[in-house]
């Protein structure tokens, strides 16, 4: 789906959500897209999920892709209660709702909803493919938005939500803090070690992608793969 994109969006964050500069996050829609065919029988249930960029409206000369020194991502960390997902790192978002006029409004009422964000504050980009997530057998369409003035957040609902939080995209993009992570089945994802949390599955694989699509990343390890239940627990974090 297109979205008019504002004719004053950031040079940095343009290239993200730009028709021509998606080969990484196709790559992802086509793995996920397998995996349904492989796992699937009936129709999946929808859900979207808020890929919320803050920062300077002005590039950094100086860093790749132009990318501010502010720049971060609005991150959640589900309940260890849930009975599924359980302590993950994941995106603002959730199923989508009968009365919701489509995946950007589903998105914005989620993320309202779990962290406070005022939705007319939020400036929805671009939306990317859905992606196929076998375990909650969710199709999962990802809104990539602009914050062009943050304001507070917070955990709203603490039976679904334990930590809301903006991770600055430096530590993410620091190759110190970049690896892969392979789990007992043999699945591997991109995965991020930021502010205590691991950033993986398909939360590190969207935000992988864009950092490729959109050339902030740094030069990293990608020969550095660990066991997945390791890399949890040395975050205090389990499946």
């Amino acid at each position: 789906m297109t979205v008019p994109l504002p004719t004053d969006i950031p040079h940095w964050l343009r290239r993200a959500v730009e028709p021509g500069h998606a080969e990484a996050t196709d790559t992802l829609t086509i793995a996920r897209a397998l995996r349904r065919a492989m796992t699937m029988t009936g129709e999946p249930r929808q859900a979207a999920v808020l890929v919320l960029f803050s920062g300077s409206t002005e590039d950094d000369p100086t860093a790749p892709g132009g990318l501010p020194a502010d720049a971060d991502v609005l991150l959640t960390q589900r309940a260890s209660t849930l009975r599924q997902h359980r302590g993950q790192v994941a995106f603002p978002g959730g199923a989508v709702d009968p009365e919701d006029e489509g995946p950007i409004d589903t998105a914005l009422r989620e993320a309202c909803e779990e962290t406070g964000v005022l939705r007319e504050h939020v400036e929805p980009l671009a939306v990317l493919p859905k992606l196929f997530v076998p375990p909650s057998r969710f199709d999962v369409t990802p809104v990539v938005a602009y914050w062009r003035t943050p304001g507070e957040v917070r955990v709203v609902n603490q039976s679904e939500t334990e930590r809301v939080v903006r991770v600055p995209l430096s530590e993410m993009l620091d190759p110190a803090n970049r690896f892969l992570v392979r789990g007992s089945l043999g699945y591997q994802s991109p995965a991020f070690q930021v502010d205590g949390m691991l950033v993986w599955g398909l939360t590190g694989g969207i935000l992988a992608g864009i950092f490729q699509s959109a050339g902030w990343e740094l030069e990293w390890d990608r020969d550095d793969v660990r066991d997945l239940e390791t890399a949890l627990a040395a975050v205090g974090m389990t499946l």
